[in-house]
């Protein structure tokens, strides 16, 4: 067991597993985290802390952290290279394993151009392969990036990355993500799938590296309000392919939010045929409460326990 995290049990059991992600606001009011990981506990395996997403200032995801865990909730912890250099992302990350935090997901970050301080600067004093492996020589060498030796007391971290099957080239998102598993992630979690017929594409990539074998593949979902949120997610947002039929779908739904439900428990049950698909992990931006609906409908309510 590398890091005794819930996550990893049950992923060593064989289980299905589910997380979800909640985005801290804009204030320094903790009340609305409360309240969704109360909402989410029974619901979800765990859950992830967006490390100001979109580049906006927000309750950081380390503290956020500190919420959900005294709602009895387990927390994912992001952590992007684009705030902090090598000195504070390490000491982050053992302020984060003090305060119970035993999973985190690596990732670059969104520029800074799309946020609210445009003209900040971003770090990138590392980039998101090395911070995988800074969190697995912590771990496992007990050794901090300039080889000094942490000599108790090592955080002991589940290491997650981030994949995206939809960027081009196409051949090359399998090699960027076979160099995240070898600098040491033991969990992935893809962008939001709408085009089912390229992920499965990707996933035949996958399996012929056998890098399912080596890392837990979580697919990630996005239930649809409307068939304007697929259109502008289809012509504005980079690195995502959302397919004509989606849109027509949605735009010809009599209930959009109801239809956008179906297709998310639709996906789910498609995936959960997919070999080396180990879970799901879903983002209901500004959407978390119709999580619960998702996975009962999903049939992956009641979520399973730990085997002791």
């Amino acid at each position: 067991m590398k890091s005794g995290s819930k996550l990893e049990k049950l992923f060593n059991q064989g289980e299905f597993v589910v997380s979800g992600e909640i985005g801290p606001p804009k204030h320094a009011n903790a009340d609305i985290i409360r309240e969704h990981a109360r909402m989410l506990k029974e619901y979800v395996d765990a859950v992830n802390l967006t490390d100001n997403q979109t580049a906006i200032v927000r309750i950081s995801s380390i503290a956020s952290a500190v919420h959900v865990l005294a709602e009895e909730l387990e927390p994912i912890v992001q952590m992007t290279v684009r705030d902090r250099n090598r000195i504070g992302i390490q000491s982050d990350l053992l302020g984060a394993y003090s305060v119970g935090v035993k999973n985190v997901l690596c990732l670059s970050g969104d520029h800074q151009s799309f946020g609210n301080h445009p003209t900040s600067k971003n770090v990138h004093d590392l980039d998101s392969i090395q911070l995988v492996k800074a969190l697995k020589d912590m771990r496992d060498e007990k050794k901090f990036i300039c080889g000094d030796e942490i000599k108790e007391h090592e955080p002991r971290f589940f290491i997650g990355a981030v994949a995206n099957p939809f960027g081009d080239p196409f051949e090359y998102r399998v090699m960027r993500l076979e160099k995240k598993i070898n600098a040491g992630a033991d969990f992935i979690q893809t962008q939001c799938i709408f085009d089912m017929d390229r992920f499965e594409r990707w996933m035949e990539q996958v399996r012929e590296r056998g890098l399912h074998k080596k890392a837990k593949i979580m697919a990630g979902l996005m239930p649809l309000k409307s068939h304007k949120a697929a259109k502008y997610m289809q012509k504005f947002v980079s690195g995502m392919i959302v397919p004509d039929e989606i849109i027509e779908r949605m735009e010809n739904a009599e209930d959009k939010k109801a239809e956008g439900v179906e297709l998310c428990v639709e996906q789910i049950k498609h995936l959960q045929q997919i070999e080396g698909v180990a879970g799901v992990h879903i983002m209901a931006v500004n959407w978390e409460n119709i999580i619960p609906t998702i996975v009962e409908k999903a049939g992956l309510y009641p979520r399973p326990q730990i085997k002791e």
